[in-house]
């Protein structure tokens, strides 16, 4: 099957779209990865989503006018990778669309309800390119009981399970990282949120310098990480929680930076930079030392996402871990950093179609494995 997988993440920059060749299902699927583009959103676009996140400004007009618009944006960038490839729509058999996400409540206050949303109308979608879309993953597992994340333990199982020990880590808007013990059977993999990723950088670097990232990581290499900072901002709640748990910008996002920035003033720009990089670090190599060195043996820990072409952070990660473990990225192992989430949701929307769980209760929380997704034909 041709199958286009979308991707939006935290990180709010734009939307991936991998075209990929998908043959079998389970432990029998190969996959193919043809091409994979970036669609950079406008700065005028990123607001509005920036708008629908936050509790204080979102409205429900913005957010139902917010869904259509993002679901002729993803729609265009499933017609411009298979225009850049010569694949005509009527050869593409599926669309995996992740959509945005713009509130993820897993940890519900007394009379709600464990819930989950996200943005980009799949019927757009599958009108403009004549395609079927497999949209709504998260939704069913917390029907289930899960936190309806992370996903990517499926796909990252099917594709990366060998005789090493593996930590998979997203390095997004948010970081997750996926367990892969060596040789690892489904039920033994299992994967959380290891709190931010890029969120906080990003957020500091264009209120601080007016640039969307610290390219390459020369702002936070120029700037001396601030112990006393570092150990307040590690204090925070989320990282005393025990897997299986998910995060987002509910937690990390504008609200929490803007208190940061407004209560260090008397830091340098490039020294906040040094010291969120650095508390990107510190929290991924926390939950590495307490939630899996001490039960699982780990050889490799391979970067996904944004952060792995931050070359500061990489080797903040290195320092903390030691010889515990080797840090690698994507691209020293054949795969592609930027297309892998994508090709993660094409993977599951393959799944779907043929109606083959993909959740993995073990990183998820859910009770049982089920099949994920809505399927628009």
């Amino acid at each position: 099957m041709k199958i286009v997988g979308l991707m939006s993440g935290t990180s709010l920059d734009g939307v991936d779209a991998a075209l990929v060749e998908i043959h079998g299902t389970g432990t029998t699927l190969t996959c193919e990865l043809l091409d994979c583009i970036t669609v950079d959103f406008t700065e005028e676009f990123r607001q509005k989503l920036k708008y629908a996140m936050d509790e204080t400004q979102a409205n429900l007009k913005q957010v139902c006018s917010l869904n259509f618009e993002l679901g002729y944006v993803f729609a265009q960038a499933v017609k411009e990778v298979c225009a850049k490839n010569n694949v005509s729509l009527s050869e593409l058999d599926l669309i995996g669309s992740h959509g945005q996400t713009v509130y993820h409540y897993t940890e519900p206050e007394m009379g709600d309800f464990a819930s989950t949303l996200q943005i980009g109308e799949p019927s757009v979608i599958a009108f403009e390119c004549e395609t079927p879309v497999v949209s709504n993953f998260r939704t069913m597992d917390i029907a289930a009981g899960g936190q309806g994340a992370p996903l990517v333990p499926y796909p990252e199982f099917l594709l990366y399970r060998g005789e090493k020990g593996r930590l998979l880590q997203n390095i997004g808007g948010i970081g997750n990282v996926t367990v892969l013990p060596p040789m690892a059977d489904i039920d033994q993999v299992f994967a959380f949120d290891t709190g931010p990723g890029n969120m906080i950088i990003d957020a500091c670097m264009q209120a601080l310098f007016q640039q969307p990232y610290d390219d390459g990581g020369k702002i936070a290499a120029s700037g001396t990480v601030n112990e006393v900072l570092l150990q307040q901002l590690m204090a925070h709640p989320y990282l005393a929680q025990k897997p299986p748990k998910s995060t987002g910008r509910e937690q990390f996002g504008q609200q929490y930076v803007d208190a940061l920035l407004a209560n260090n003033q008397h830091l340098s720009a490039a020294d906040l930079i040094a010291t969120v990089t650095a508390f990107t670090a510190q929290t991924i190599a926390l939950h590495y030392q307490r939630d899996v060195f001490p039960y699982h043996k780990i050889d490799e820990v391979i970067i996904g996402g944004g952060g792995s072409y931050n070359p500061t952070l990489l080797d903040m990660l290195q320092q903390e871990l030691g010889d515990q473990a080797k840090v690698l990225t994507n691209e020293a192992i054949g795969f592609d950093s930027n297309a892998k989430e994508a090709v993660a949701f094409a993977i599951l929307a393959n799944e779907t179609w043929h109606r083959t769980p993909s959740n993995v209760p073990s990183a998820t929380g859910a009770s049982k494995p089920v099949i994920l997704g809505n399927i628009t034909y």
